[in-house]
């Protein structure tokens, strides 16, 4: 326990015991670390850097995957506590064990506020849970999933089988593309789209998908008329709403004349997390609506969401609420806001 750590760095990670055929680069500007400490005899861990004066750490039993791609760097750690967790450029993205949690939320709010959603566009993705939970709507004729990153979407169709039948649904519709481009091409209006994209890193490949340009004129005229846009956005507890979560509200809210922002936490982030649902019609939406609504369109159980559930979380604390109403700043490719962390461009 009194003996000193070793840090070996391996495209953007500490290397470890179950990758020892992978090459060791010396480099000290990493966001996710592993360390081979052996604590109590439980073998390694991952520690993502919070902030300059904060980390979170877990206890892993193994490294199923982890490298670089064109657009970012790549993990799937296998946690004692969390189960399989992707990690992009650093940041958790997403746990095995409580994963529902962040896509109940982000998915169901505003299928359920459509009156009969046909169509569904979902902005990243790649792991393949969003387009699950959209799938799950009786309603859909059509979910298309664009995501960037081809290494990202393979990895996660090979190791995280919960979504495995998801990808080979036939209503699914999977693009490898940039979001943006492939939106600005089409010629296809959607019900629904929604950014399941990567936080906000400098020099990550997303950052630009938050600005009020994209929203305004490529996203918002690729919606039918009464369409709905829903994207994640960042951090959203008492400590940390201010890094991203408020400017992307005070962005979406420049371009959409009803914004409804809600918040949940997430175990595995430790930390409350925040979407932004936005559309030019108004919301009308109550608990009993939206629990007939589940129990009409949705198969299966929700495990996390309900009408109660949804209309508690739309209401923000005394200090979320009185940030969102003195935001000014507006995501702009030239003044974008970045939580801690950098992506590969940046490093590059």
């Amino acid at each position: 326990m009194g003996e000193a750590v070793e840090f070996f760095h391996l495209n953007g990670f500490l290397s470890s015991k179950f990758d020892r055929h992978d090459e060791v680069l010396i480099n000290n500007n990493v966001n996710g670390n592993i360390n081979h400490e052996d604590i109590d005899g439980s073998g390694s861990w991952y520690e993502e850097t919070i902030d300059d004066d904060l980390k979170w750490s877990f206890a892993l039993n193994g490294v199923l995957h982890k490298g670089v791609s064109e657009y970012q760097e790549i993990a799937l750690l296998d946690t004692k506590r969390f189960g399989k967790v992707l990690v992009i450029d650093g940041k958790m993205q997403s746990a095995e064990v409580d994963e529902f949690i962040y896509h109940e939320c982000l998915i169901h709010p505003a299928l359920l506020s459509h009156p009969k959603p046909k169509n569904v566009f979902i902005m990243g993705g790649g792991e393949g849970s969003a387009a699950r939970e959209a799938l799950r709507h009786k309603l859909l004729d059509k979910v298309v999933m664009c995501d960037i990153d081809q290494e990202v979407v393979d990895f996660c169709r090979r190791h995280l089988t919960v979504n495995q039948k998801a990808f080979a649904h036939n209503k699914l519709n999977l693009v490898i593309n940039d979001a943006k481009a492939e939106l600005d091409k089409s010629c296809e209006k959607f019900d629904i789209i929604v950014g399941d994209l990567a936080d906000p890193v400098e020099g990550g490949p997303c950052y630009q998908l938050y600005t009020k340009s994209f929203y305004e004129n490529i996203l918002k005229p690729k919606l039918n008329h009464g369409g709905i846009f829903v994207t994640q956005a960042g951090p959203a507890g008492i400590f940390t709403h201010k890094e991203v979560f408020t400017s992307i509200f005070n962005t979406i809210k420049q371009v959409f004349k009803y914004v409804v922002v809600y918040a949940a936490h997430i175990p595995s982030f430790a930390d409350t997390w925040g979407w932004v649902m936005a559309s030019d019609e108004p919301f009308s939406m109550n608990a009993e609506k939206m629990d007939r609504r589940i129990e009409e369109r949705i198969d299966g159980e929700l495990n996390y969401l309900n009408g109660a559930l949804f209309m508690s979380s739309a209401t923000m604390n005394k200090t979320v609420s009185s940030s969102l109403l003195k935001e000014t700043h507006v995501y702009t490719e030239e003044d974008a806001r970045f939580i801690h962390g950098h992506g590969v461009a940046y490093r590059n």
